[in-house]
């Protein structure tokens, strides 16, 4: 298993913490946010490699960072080659890169970084590699349909198959939303060839790819039950540096 990244975004909803550096790279207490990930990717079993994918004008600065920490499992900073949020290759886009990149042949763990959150990833990544003909998206019940419309909105059947994704819906049906949390069985990448084969298709949100595995019967989720959160706005971050400084 191969873990990926995403980290090639220029976080201009954090403008001017972001205007020149790395959203995963700003500090929550006196940790680079990156690093909580790390921590969560630490105790899993058979990693191969650890993939932070990122641009041209951050790579510096993650290459930086790679070398002030330790970690048991080797890390390779990978360059886009993107420059601006113009030119920009997106979430998926960055995925379809890495995944060509290393030849389709491993299963992929995906994680943005940007989020945080609690509960284990060995549980998630042992129910993700028991649907090895799907690929599993981390959930979290929101428990509020009013901020539930700043996200993509998630609908599963008794089985956790997922039926339906709305991306930011005026009207959530549901309060269960997706994490930037993929697992992809090898078996499975090669479909996102299929997704960028139409040019109608975004490759900027992760939401649009999942949103088109679910009309394929391919998506299912394991929901997360403890704390989430998404900082992808300059209040969300205050709010999370002040409430772990108060010890929450």
């Amino acid at each position: 298993m191969k873990i990926l990244i995403l980290a090639a975004g220029y976080g201009t909803r954090l403008y001017p913490h972001t205007k020149n550096f790395p959203k995963p790279l700003l500090k929550i207490g006196k940790r680079p946010i990156i690093n909580f990930i790390l921590e969560k990717i630490e105790e899993l079993r058979d990693i191969s490699q650890i993939i932070v994918v990122t641009n041209d004008r951050f790579f510096g600065k993650f290459m930086k960072w790679k070398d002030s920490i330790q970690t048991s499992h080797p890390i390779s900073i990978l360059n886009d080659l993107t420059t601006s949020p113009e030119d920009k290759l997106g979430a998926i886009g960055d995925m379809h890169f890495v995944f060509e990149k290393e030849n389709f042949d491993d299963d992929f763990l995906v994680l943005g970084g940007d989020n945080l959150f609690k509960g284990s990833l060995l549980d998630f990544v042992y129910y993700a590699q028991s649907q090895s003909n799907y690929v599993t998206v981390g959930l979290f019940d929101i428990k509020d349909k009013q901020e539930a419309r700043h996200y993509g909105v998630v609908s599963v059947d008794k089985d956790n198959r997922i039926i339906e994704f709305l991306e930011k819906p005026s009207e959530p049906k549901s309060t269960l939303v997706a994490m930037c949390l993929y697992y992809f069985p090898r078996q499975t990448l090669p479909l996102i060839n299929d997704y960028l084969n139409n040019p109608l298709n975004s490759r900027d949100t992760a939401g649009s790819y999942i949103d088109w595995l679910s009309t394929q019967g391919k998506a299912c989720g394991f929901i997360f039950r403890e704390f989430w959160v998404d900082i992808g706005h300059i209040h969300t971050y205050k709010k999370v540096e002040q409430d772990l400084r108060e010890g929450h």
